[in-house]
């Protein structure tokens, strides 16, 4: 079989050589005309990857309307779709009465690997540590789609790094989470924000306070309904106590930022509160009737620290 398809590419190759040569302007024209097809499929790629990077969850969504009501299951799938762009740029509250909407049947059971991610991330941004791991191990025990061994390593990925934000969160980091968090920001841009945030909690138990300002230098301006903007101020001002006062063994890394620290982006106000109080998070959310105490990216030590 490889030798036949070799014999019939090199055979193609040859016959297209040969029509090149004798009708240049027709294969010129024809190449000319896949260059510019790809190169407009590439800006419309970097386009949606700039919009899911940029935090405006709204903006995602208006661009979304007419796929989620065509969507398969649109009852159902609709709103969980809407609720994991939510949920994946903190939006808690939201993303929780979006959810609620969303018609329970066959299309919700089937969508269990979708609604395990989803709830991930929600109760690691809620502060429920020991359930949000306890879905993402779920999750991972699920199976994987064998018959495609492309999306299956995607999936894995996915899973894997869902797992390893919950694990930051909760401060029980293991031997390259903070790699796999970075990797899925990259290969995901919907959860770009949610990863990074993630990466640079581990960054700071590692006493990496260089890499957890990099990995927040180009964060966008939170709105209040966001979690993202109450870790941030928080993450902030940990980066700036600690390069003054750094803790034992991380005198290098404060070294790094004793300059600058993480500055709110664009000169926005992140909830302006010291760290650990988080005010906008625990402002935003209280009427959210699935409400628990907002989670804090920085462990209580580090919170308290006089």
């Amino acid at each position: 079989m490889r030798v036949a398809w070799f014999v019939l590419s090199a055979g193609a190759a040859a016959a297209l050589l040969r029509f090149a040569w004798s009708e240049p302007l027709i294969v010129g024209a024809g190449l000319l005309a896949v260059g510019v097809a790809l190169g407009v499929r590439w800006v419309a790629r970097r386009r949606v990857k700039r919009l899911l990077q940029s935090g405006d969850v709204e903006s995602v969504l208006a661009r979304w309307t007419q796929a989620l009501e065509r969507v398969p299951h649109a009852s159902t799938m609709g709103p969980l779709m809407a609720a994991t762009a939510f949920a994946a740029y903190g939006w808690v509250a939201r993303a929780r009465e979006v959810l609620r909407a969303a018609e329970r049947g066959p299309a919700w059971e089937a969508a269990l690997e979708h609604r395990l991610f989803l709830d991930t991330i929600l109760l690691t941004f809620e502060g429920d540590s020991d359930a949000a791991l306890a879905q993402a191990e779920r999750l991972r025990q699920l199976p994987m789609p064998a018959s495609l061994p492309q999306l299956a390593e995607r999936v894995q990925m996915l899973r894997s790094a869902v797992a390893a934000l919950a694990r930051a969160f909760a401060h029980r980091g293991q031997r390259g989470d903070r790699q796999l968090l970075l990797t899925a920001s990259d290969a995901s841009p919907l959860v770009h924000w949610a990863m990074r945030y993630a990466a640079a909690v581990l960054a700071v138990d590692d006493g990496d306070l260089g890499g957890a300002r990099a990995l927040l230098a180009d964060a966008p301006a939170w709105p209040a309904e966001s979690r993202f903007r109450g870790f941030h101020a928080e993450i902030a001002g940990e980066l700036e106590r600690l390069a003054v006062a750094p803790r034992p063994g991380s005198e290098a890394g404060a070294a790094r930022v004793a300059a600058d620290g993480v500055a709110a982006p664009d000169g926005a106000d992140h909830g302006g509160a010291a760290s650990g109080d988080a005010p906008a998070v625990a402002t935003s959310e209280a009427s959210s009737p699935a409400q628990t105490e907002p989670t804090h990216p920085l462990p209580v030590d580090e919170r308290d620290r006089s």
